[in-house]
């Protein structure tokens, strides 16, 4: 069926994400109604997240179309250098995020964000999520001074305005309260789903929206990727967007709405564990969590592998790099760029290569080794963890099935029922929408329009195509780094490290 041209004018964006859905997971019978969108538009085959893979690094990336490297959310956890003394900041947090917005003269992140973007042009962005607090926060972090509504599937706190909040408790009630620990959170998707279908779409109608299911990465993380309670969650957040999928056949693409369906990385098992604490210790830094009188090396908790010492000398990095490239837990690393490729220790990349490289980025970022070996689920993709029990699922690396992401586009505007080969990533949807609504984005977006997707244009690639292949190595370590290039923008596929041959 030939698509209809429409105008951007009327155009509205409705924005799903499942948090941790790794794309093979996608089929007729875990996922039905995924799996009935991706009939009906464009199914992004080789898309991807940003490094470091983790939700609040990536979900920063997809509304400001940015790398890490140029808004400064590194990581779920960071050291701020720049406050004094220097501050151990968790981004879960979602008055501190205000707080430093604040701080930072509304400079929390340094490029321009979606909702900042459409509020400039008239426009508005909801945001529906049942995230942890911080990443709700994250997704329009200026919702309270632009006056755009956000509602939390947990948190009533977060509700952006008391009418917005008077309105969800009389018509649907209050937030249920979060599960516990390895039980699936499904009450929060269907309370989310019916405040968009109820109230938000019918009374306010906003051009974007975003809503955001925290499963099947909760689960993931509690239960295992493939677990038995991982899939009822996943099938469960399936069911909602599946109601929203029929309003949407019924009524919302007749209403010029399109509908865009991403994750924000994926999940590899955990089958071994790393201490890399003892590791430092041997080659003498004194270990902990957060800055403190007797710490030389800042070890961030979590699959993210972040260390800021104490003395960011080049000789202690070397040093420290030396010993934990010995470890067989070790995977690829990085550390400030002697030049554009190389990092300062030696068999260290540059975080630059990654597009890392922030003021607040850790002076040793490192993956977990990884391998492509089948998990007790099996599925492909295992690792070691120093949080992480095993057999549990986690992200954060480098591994392919943790880089890859979700990325499905349907409406009038959009091919049907086509697969896209072209390589994509997350930085790559704000601009798409904006150019779907025909705003031009901001310069500082490293992500570009997915012309290819469009029905109206060629399907020839956008601009060059170039894969490159980087290796680095020292005496007892080789790693390799997979980077595409797309005209100017710039993708990673994945990365390992193996001992020297």
């Amino acid at each position: 069926m030939k698509a209809s041209v429409t105008s951007p004018a009327t155009r509205r964006v409705i924005l799903v994400s499942f948090d941790g859905l790794r794309p093979d997971l996608i089929n007729a019978t875990a996922t039905p109604h995924l799996h009935r969108l991706q009939r009906q538009g464009v199914t992004l085959g080789r898309n991807v997240t940003v490094y470091p893979s983790e939700t609040r690094a990536a979900m920063p990336s997809l509304v400001t179309g940015a790398s890490p490297g140029r808004h400064g959310m590194v990581g779920n956890q960071y050291l701020d250098r720049a406050a004094v003394p220097s501050r151990y900041v968790d981004t879960a947090d979602d008055q501190l995020v205000e707080t430093l917005d604040t701080l930072s003269g509304g400079r929390l992140m340094g490029v321009p964000s979606l909702g900042e973007v459409l509020a400039a042009q008239g426009k508005t962005l909801a945001v529906l999520a049942s995230n942890s607090a911080g990443t709700t926060r994250l997704f329009n972090h200026k919702a309270r001074t632009l006056g755009h509504p956000t509602i939390s599937g947990h948190f009533a706190r977060l509700a952006t305005s008391r009418s917005l909040l008077e309105a969800l408790n009389a018509r649907i009630g209050p937030p249920p309260p979060p599960p516990p620990a390895g039980t699936p959170d499904l009450a929060a998707q269907s309370y989310l789903t019916a405040a968009l279908l109820d109230i938000v779409w019918p009374q306010l109608r906003p051009d974007v929206t975003i809503l955001s299911f925290g499963e099947p990465d909760s689960s993931s993380h509690y239960c295992g990727t493939a677990e038995v309670r991982t899939l009822e969650a996943l099938a469960w957040a399936d069911q909602q967007f599946g109601r929203v999928l029929d309003w949407w056949e019924a009524e919302g693409r007749r209403q010029d709405v399109h509908i865009i369906a991403v994750s924000d990385h994926g999940h590899v098992s955990v089958h071994a564990q790393a201490d890399v604490h003892q590791v430092l210790r041997d080659a003498g830094f004194r270990c902990g969590s957060a800055p403190g009188q007797d710490v030389d090396a800042i070890v961030v908790p979590g699959q993210v592998g972040a260390i800021y010492l104490a003395d960011p000398s080049e000789l202690k990095i070397r040093r420290a790099v030396a010993a934990m490239t010995k470890a067989p837990w070790c995977g690829p690393i990085f550390t400030a760029g002697r030049n554009d490729v190389e990092g300062i220790a030696p068999g260290s990349f540059a975080r630059q290569l990654v597009m890392a490289d922030h003021a607040r980025s850790s002076d040793i970022l490192f993956s977990y080794r990884a391998d492509s070996e089948v998990d007790p689920f099996g599925l492909i993709g295992r690792t070691w963890s120093n949080d992480a029990p095993i057999g549990l699922g986690v992200h954060g690396g480098l591994h392919h099935k943790e880089m890859a992401a979700v990325g499905i586009l349907a409406g009038t505007a959009f091919r049907s029922g086509s697969l896209s080969e072209v390589p994509s990533g997350i930085c790559d949807i704000a601009p798409t929408i904006l150019h779907l609504l025909g705003i031009v984005a901001p310069s500082q977006m490293d992500g570009r329009v997915l012309n290819e997707t469009f029905a109206t244009l060629p399907r020839a690639a956008p601009g060059s195509v170039v894969e490159t292949v980087y290796e680095a190595s020292s005496s007892t370590y080789h790693q390799v780094l997979r980077r595409i290039q797309v005209g100017a923008a710039a993708y990673i596929e994945g990365g390992f490290a193996e001992n020297a041959a």
